[in-house]
């Protein structure tokens, strides 16, 4: 049975979503907080709060994190890098901001590895999925860092595909924003904001959520998108418990 996304608008806090396993999204700017770059330790220790709260339910939980924060492979090619080589710095950008994660789960006593798509132990473990479905279940919180390991790709595809990889309910993507809208609501004050909306529909409206590599591989392989606004304390745990929050993205 597909899992129940939406229920009431005011669920009681007993209500709980159908879903037991998630990949998270957040993008490497995100942590930056009202930084220029790097990463602010008030925001990082506001998400790694509210994900040792989801986790608290029993929800198995993998985590892929951007590297914007530190450096973007297509704006270092932009500015004259070489695009593989700005590509293969944006992926180590991860692997600091996967490190950062760990280490503030594992401050708080709360089990976490970190899987590299490229091999560089001992800094962190080499993606190995079935490591990764034996952590998951061991209630292991997984952090998956360097991208796919291939130059030409989003932290949004590796995103999907990690997602797909361990069988996710769904891909969570965490923004500053609180869902899809018509149109861009920092630029434009009469987007409306969809509370569920189909992957034909966002194709048709030419809506930009993610990459067309990642929203297609989503789309072939059923797998649900829920955007929602995780700088505001505590959304992710009130998704979690069935309110309803963000923008759920499925067939």
């Amino acid at each position: 049975m597909a899992p129940s996304f939406f229920l009431p608008s005011k669920p009681n806090k007993y209500h709980m979503v159908n879903y037991s396993r998630i990949l998270l999204k957040l993008s490497g700017e995100s942590l930056m907080g009202k930084q220029s770059h790097g990463i602010d330790s008030a925001h990082l220790q506001s998400y790694i709060e509210q994900i040792i709260a989801v986790r608290k339910t029993g929800v198995q939980i993998g985590i892929v994190i951007g590297g914007g924060n530190i450096f973007r492979g297509l704006a270092g090619a932009q500015q004259g890098f070489d695009r593989v080589k700005g590509d293969y710095m944006g992926m180590l950008a991860t692997v600091v901001n996967g490190l950062a994660l760990q280490s503030a789960f594992q401050a708080k006593k709360i089990p976490a590895r970190l899987f590299t798509s490229i091999r560089m132990e001992p800094v962190a473990d080499f993606w190995n999925r079935d490591q990764v479905l034996e952590a998951l279940e061991n209630n292991t919180i997984c952090i998956f860092s360097g991208g796919t390991g291939n130059p030409y790709f989003t932290t949004d595809t590796t995103a999907a595909l990690r997602a797909v990889e361990i069988k996710a309910d769904v891909l969570l993507k965490g923004t500053r924003v609180d869902g899809v809208y018509s149109a861009d609501p920092e630029k434009d004050p009469d987007a409306t904001r969809f509370d569920t909306i189909s992957f034909d529909e966002v194709i048709m409206k030419n809506l930009r959520i993610m990459d067309q590599t990642a929203f297609t591989l989503c789309r072939e392989n059923q797998l649900p998108i829920l955007v929602f606004d995780m700088d505001s304390y505590g959304n992710l745990e009130k998704l979690i418990s069935g309110h309803r929050i963000g923008t759920l993205i499925q067939k």
